[in-house]
């Protein structure tokens, strides 16, 4: 948060230094582009790591979201419109290796709102979910715990 607070101040300060009669986005946006620059030279001194990384993580966070969204939507809809007397539900449990409690609630809420899935009870020391699936086939079953795993790196690159 520091180091947003600082690239925006830096721009600001550079639209300042401009001897110009009115505000204008180019030069604001150059001066945002020097303190990047800035802060990058500067960011080992700071105790987070590089800003514009955890922007790039959760741009990449939201496009495997959406993109498993999409997926397990439509495979959803096959199986209701398709394949009802194929479908397999049941339980399957997936060992977590998140500390944090909003970061163990965020991976419930993802795991919930994919359609398919949902959590059904998470263990006392909140490492194990139990998770109701609407196909636990084999094919089926590695696809989701495979989704969550993705959903529980992204988690873990956007926390640290």
């Amino acid at each position: 948060m520091n180091q947003i607070v600082l690239n925006i101040v830096i721009a600001f300060l550079w639209v300042l230094f401009q001897d110009e009669e009115h505000f204008k986005f180019t030069t604001f946006f150059s001066g945002y582009i020097i303190g990047l620059i800035v802060i990058y030279i500067l960011h080992r001194f700071f105790s987070n790591d590089f800003y514009p990384r955890k922007i790039w993580v959760f741009i990449k966070f939201l496009g495997v979201y959406l993109y498993q969204l999409v997926t397990s939507s439509f495979s959803t809809i096959n199986y209701i419109l398709f394949k009802t007397e194929d479908m397999n539900p049941g339980l399957l449990s997936y060992e977590t290796r998140l500390t944090n409690d909003w970061a163990i609630t965020f991976l419930t809420i993802l795991i919930i709102i994919t359609p398919g899935s949902t959590v059904i009870r998470i263990s006392k020391d909140s490492r194990k979910f139990f998770i109701h699936s609407i196909d636990v086939s084999e094919k089926d079953k590695e696809s989701l715990l495979r989704s969550i795993k993705q959903y529980e790196d992204l988690i873990l690159e956007v926390s640290r």
